[in-house]
């Protein structure tokens, strides 16, 4: 049995229909196999957030094709976009988008509440994702009374809640110290030992050496660097 890969590009190109026209995204090629993890870096203006916004699917190719568990995402429409996004892609972003007011347990209830999830079990379900990340000590904590490395953590596990096929992370040690940065590439680490495909976009290369394998994207194009070797860090999950 073939096993598709989670993230197939082909082809794929962005303009933005500008004067003149601004070309974001040139003939992008780029396979991401179940289990991999990849670092996507390039400094600004090099086309990472239009990448991330076609991955995500937030932002259709103007040429090409992107496949996302072997589904041609091309021929959706919107609504049917946006139900494959909220089961299959897990997001990170620098701010951690938590409410203030909700504990971390909620936090993570809340990306169910979202997709529409069945009540049944949710809780569970939400208390296990922060287990995954090391966070079970900190259930009924709320985000003004965890560190910057524990919110991120909290963020990870709503991402993580619904077991995507993809955990997509855009800069997300931007708003952390080193301390915090390198336990965040840590719990990273972890999950890609688990079997957890992720793609990290970022502008640092020091985060991106951290992943097994780096693509740099300059003016919309990318090349593959060689394979990296990610350092040694944590424990296995």
């Amino acid at each position: 049995m073939t096993i598709e890969p989670v993230v197939e590009l082909r082809n794929l190109s962005r303009t933005f229909d500008t004067e003149p026209p601004v070309y974001a995204l040139r003939a992008v090629d780029l396979v991401v196999q179940r289990g991999e993890w990849v670092a996507i870096v390039g400094p600004s203006g090099s086309g990472k957030s239009t990448l991330l916004n076609v991955l995500g699917l937030l932002d259709r190719p103007t040429e090409g094709s992107y496949f996302l568990d072997g589904f041609d995402v091309g021929s959706l429409s919107d609504g049917k976009r946006a139900s494959l996004r909220g089961r299959r892609i897990g997001f990170v972003f620098q701010s951690f988008h938590l409410l203030a007011y909700r504990s971390a347990v909620e936090n993570v209830m809340l990306a169910e509440t979202y997709r529409g999830e069945a009540r049944a079990g949710r809780r569970e379900r939400a208390v296990a994702a922060l287990e995954l990340v090391g966070l079970g000590h900190r259930l009924d904590f709320r985000p003004t009374k965890l560190s910057g490395g524990e919110r991120q953590r909290v963020a990870i596990a709503r991402a993580l809640v619904g077991e995507p096929s993809l955990l997509l992370a855009d800069e997300p040690t931007g708003n952390l110290d080193t301390t915090n940065t390198e336990s965040i590439l840590e719990l990273f680490a972890d999950l890609h030992r688990a079997g957890i495909t992720v793609i990290t976009i970022t502008h640092d290369h020091e985060v991106a050496r951290h992943a097994a394998r780096t693509v740099r994207i300059t003016d919309g194009v990318l090349t593959e660097s060689a394979t990296a070797v990610a350092p040694s860090m944590g424990v296995s999950l």
